[in-house]
């Protein structure tokens, strides 16, 4: 198998890399936005011809939720164009698509878990763009599969995780959003599913293209996330004491992107086609040294 990844320095993309060197008689070839500007067709054509990926992964995106609702432009040309130009590099050498998508493609008032078939409805840039993306890849390469996660967290890149540790090493008090809910997901684990989901289609297995769902489980709020990586901090003693968290309101921490309130994906589907479990967040935090020497 020859898998070609974006992003490759990414919260995913470090993971893919770092994964998928170890599995053996795979050829791997990770690039960054300094080795690949995806959103310039002519550059991802040259190197898709060049390469002769069996498997392309994309895990680049812009993900600066807030950021995106003034880099308009930017948001599209790097969730829209370029994984439209991927796929349909990938379509020329009769690659498999594997593509990164969001929760935020979701209106995020839902009762109840999201499946694949509910109706999109987002509510800014970010969410708008990805969920353009999705549908390029769709229309450009018939062997496609859309990854929608949430929550992403892991040892490399900035991630919720992270912040809060910094937070609590210094301060005594933290206000945390109390009402959204979703599923933390590990970015190992969603390097894991990805490459299972491209093991299949290696083996000649019959991938059934479209949406799938992939987080973890529990579904927490984001308090209770908080609340969970500080008592394993604790346990661990990576942080001295514990600070007092103070469940806040949506409307009480304003951002310029509106959240979903309700992030919860229900990974059925992706258990029933590929035998793939929903991420284990609250094992991901069993070394929360990890998370701190970045």
């Amino acid at each position: 198998m020859r898998v070609l990844i974006t992003g490759c320095h990414g919260q995913v993309g470090s993971c893919l890399t770092q994964q998928l060197n170890e599995c053996g008689n795979i050829t791997v070839l990770p690039l960054d936005k300094a080795h690949l500007d995806i959103t310039n067709r002519d550059a991802v054509f040259a190197i898709v011809e060049e390469f002769q990926p069996t498997v392309i992964i994309n895990a680049a995106a812009h993900t600066a939720v807030d950021k995106a609702e003034e880099q308009i432009e930017l948001s599209y040309a790097i969730n829209r164009d370029g994984p439209k130009y991927l796929a349909q590099a990938a379509a020329t050498v009769s690659a498999m698509m594997l593509h990164i998508s969001t929760d935020y493609v979701f209106e995020g008032n839902k009762v109840g878990e999201y499946v694949e078939t509910d109706i999109t409805n987002p509510q800014g840039v970010y969410g708008a763009s990805k969920l353009a993306g999705e549908m390029e890849v769709a229309k450009a390469c018939q062997q496609h599969v859309i990854l929608r996660t949430a929550w992403v967290f892991g040892e490399h890149g900035n991630n919720f995780v992270k912040t809060m540790l910094r937070l609590g090493a210094t301060r005594n008090e933290l206000g945390i959003v109390g009402d959204q809910f979703g599923g933390p997901t590990y970015a190992g684990d969603i390097a894991k599913a990805l490459i299972q989901i491209a093991q299949h289609f290696e083996r000649g297995d019959n991938v059934e293209s479209g949406v799938y769902h992939f987080s973890g489980l529990p579904h927490v709020s984001w308090l209770e996330f908080a609340e969970t990586i500080f008592a394993q901090a604790a346990k661990q003693k990576v942080l001295d004491k514990k600070p007092t968290l103070n469940g806040l309101t949506t409307e009480q921490y304003p951002t310029p992107a509106k959240r979903p309130s309700n992030s919860k994906l229900r990974t059925n589907k992706i258990q029933e086609t590929f035998s793939i479990e929903a991420s284990d967040w609250l094992k991901a935090l069993n070394n929360i040294q990890a998370y701190t020497e970045e």
